[in-house]
């Protein structure tokens, strides 16, 4: 394996094309929805309504809620969710 020095990485960085704008845009917004959903998980831990409809039907509570029910949103919230006991 080739070792490479910090300009021959930045020269080889320069030829990529730029990241599409909507990979930016959402990098940039990824850890606001992750805070918010962790205060939702927290909400649903305390809050046995919330949590049941959650459960119930994720992608119009998450609605309800002010989420955009975004697939990758709402697969981020199934696996944070606490289980139906």
């Amino acid at each position: 394996m080739s070792a490479y020095d910090e300009e021959r990485i930045a020269d080889l960085l320069r030829l990529l094309r730029p990241a599409p704008e909507a990979w930016v845009r959402a990098a940039q917004e990824l850890p606001l929805v992750l805070r918010g959903l962790d205060d939702l998980v927290e909400r649903a831990q305390a809050d046995d309504r919330l949590r049941r409809a959650l459960i119930a039907d994720l992608e119009s509570a998450l609605a309800a809620e002010g989420y955009a029910p975004d697939p990758q949103v709402v697969e981020a919230l199934r696996r944070r969710l606490p289980a139906d006991e």
